[in-house]
């Protein structure tokens, strides 16, 4: 498969910095304040690998297929889909609660 079929509509994600395309054998694609970010990439698929553990008994469904993770300044969100991991980080808008 070709990069910019793995890629298709991530540069049109709004609020985007970067993003990461991984499978089990590393980084397929990146790009943004991801671009070659290998790190990010094994922290990510780390993650991915220990919440894939936790099933509901008897459900043979996978245990999850998105996943974020929230900071301050940004969101990574990641998606599986098939063999391969989809990291996006994008801007974190989030605006104070308001209070009444």
């Amino acid at each position: 498969m070709n990069t910019a079929a793995l890629t298709a509509g991530l540069d049109r994600i709004p609020d985007q910095l970067g993003y990461l395309v991984i499978s089990e054998d590393g980084v397929l694609a990146s790009a943004g304040e991801l671009e070659n970010d290998e790190h990010t990439a094994g922290v990510m698929m780390q993650m991915v690998r220990t919440a894939s553990r936790f099933r509901l008994s008897g459900s043979t469904d996978p245990p999850f297929k998105r996943m974020s993770v929230i900071l301050e300044d940004f969101v990574y969100t990641v998606t599986v889909s098939g063999q391969k991991v989809f990291v996006v980080k994008r801007q974190n808008n989030q605006h104070e609660p308001i209070s009444v």
